[in-house]
């Protein structure tokens, strides 16, 4: 565990072959002869309507994505609180005449990142995630039934694409659905990053519950490329295939509350955060950013030091960790109820409800009470909820979205991997 400020940062690349880390402008693209380069990408609103927030869906998806078959009870949860919606929106129109309009970051769910594939260059909105190792696309070759609203990718359209023969891909859920496919090679850029032989997953089916989410046109896999799900060869992530064009083999997440947030490739941004960043050992296997979290707290009660094993995931939405820690968060919510119904923790909209504190050695992250109000359980309920939710039956601990916007994250790939974590200007 070491603590590292700014006045550190540039020693600290050289001693591990990194580079200067620091930008000479924020938020440009620079790549010049030598293949060094960094970039910042900035994630946008996704117009057009969405389905109200379902918390038990939430859920749901990180069970399905983790291989784990969800408990029947919020496959129920998931159907009672649809209905519900479905009813309330049923009822909104024939009062109204109009159709819902409401924005998926309006309720903090998920923000997307525009990537361009092929020559000339198609551009489709992915989802950036770090619990992932796939680069997959909705493309030409998906069912047109499985195509609600998303933009495709179509490779005959693309003088550089080059079918990777003999190779195909599949990601099983928990529930037995699964997305899979064939595998080109193809120009992928991101804010002017190009991976020029990217391997492109193309679907050939899409899960459900991916088809549902029309603002997402697919994943960009930030784990490590040992992950990667293609047969007989596994490929390298966009990460990995552009290292050696980067200042230093690093990326930072900068995600927001309710905003856009933004990920830098190359370099750490020293606007982005104050205080020092903390660097804390990265297992990463199976491919996953594993590390170690030094303790809790809830609200103003002490701080207890108790290891935390879990991964760092910014395609999941929510905090899971052990029962034990969540019982004692929810204990200080007057109103709190584990429901099965609902799929989980579950409080008054209205409950005055305590922050959360997570450590890194000695540092320490304060996750606000806001952002532990995720949202109302369905469209008209006065219960709202938690966005710290149980990991038991998952078995792993997550630190998804709710976390990860409480601090500045570097994602560091140099060997041996870790992870960097710093406190940050944070909107409430």
């Amino acid at each position: 565990m070491v603590t590292i400020t700014n006045l550190f940062l540039a020693s600290l690349f050289a001693a591990t072959g990194l580079g200067s880390a620091l930008p000479p402008k924020v938020g440009t693209t620079v790549i010049d002869s030598n293949l060094k380069g960094r970039t910042t990408l900035k994630q946008v609103r996704r117009p057009g309507p969405h389905k109200y927030f379902n918390g038990a869906r939430a859920i749901y998806r990180t069970y399905l994505k983790y291989g784990v078959p969800a408990p029947d009870y919020i496959v129920k949860a998931v159907a009672k609180i649809d209905a519900e919606n479905e009813a309330f929106e049923s009822k909104r129109k024939r009062t109204t005449g109009s159709a819902a309009a409401i924005p998926i970051d309006v309720i903090d769910i998920a923000y997307v990142t525009p990537v361009t594939i092929g020559t000339p260059p198609q551009t489709l909105s992915l989802d950036l995630d770090t619990g992932s190792s796939d680069l997959w696309v909705f493309s030409s070759l998906t069912p047109s039934n499985q195509v609600r609203g998303q933009e495709i990718y179509t490779p005959s359209r693309s003088s550089t694409s080059e079918l990777l023969t003999g190779h195909t891909w599949a990601i099983t859920y928990g529930d037995g659905s699964a997305s899979r496919g064939t595998v080109y090679t193809d120009n992928f850029t991101i804010g002017g990053l190009e991976a020029p032989n990217q391997a492109v997953q193309t679907a050939n089916q899409v899960s459900s519950g991916f088809t549902s989410e029309a603002e997402i046109d697919g994943l960009v896999g930030l784990g490590f490329s040992t992950l990667n799900t293609v047969s007989p060869s596994g490929q390298l992530t966009f990460f990995d295939n552009t290292k050696a064009k980067l200042d230093a083999p690093v990326f930072a997440a900068d995600l927001k509350y309710k905003a856009t947030g933004s990920y830098d490739f190359g370099f750490i941004d020293k606007n982005k955060y104050t205080g020092s960043i903390t660097y804390t050992p990265v297992n990463n296997k199976p491919g996953y950013w594993t590390f170690t979290s030094s303790g809790y707290g809830v609200g103003q009660g002490n701080f207890t030091e108790q290891p935390i094993t879990g991964i760092a995931d910014t395609g999941t939405t929510l905090l899971y960790l052990p029962t034990a820690i969540v019982t004692a968060y929810y204990r200080q919510v007057s109103g709190a109820t584990n429901s099965r119904s609902y799929g989980g923790y579950v409080f008054p909209c209205t409950a005055t409800i305590p922050s959360f504190t997570f450590g890194i050695g000695p540092s320490k992250f304060v996750i606000p009470a806001s952002y532990i109000n995720y949202a109302r359980i369905s469209a008209t309920s006065s219960q709202c909820f938690g966005g710290i939710q149980s990991s038991s039956q998952l078995g792993i601990n997550i630190f998804g979205d709710v976390a990860l916007k409480a601090a500045f994250v570097v994602f560091n790939g140099a060997e041996p991997p870790s992870i960097g974590w710093a406190n940050k200007k944070l909107v409430t």
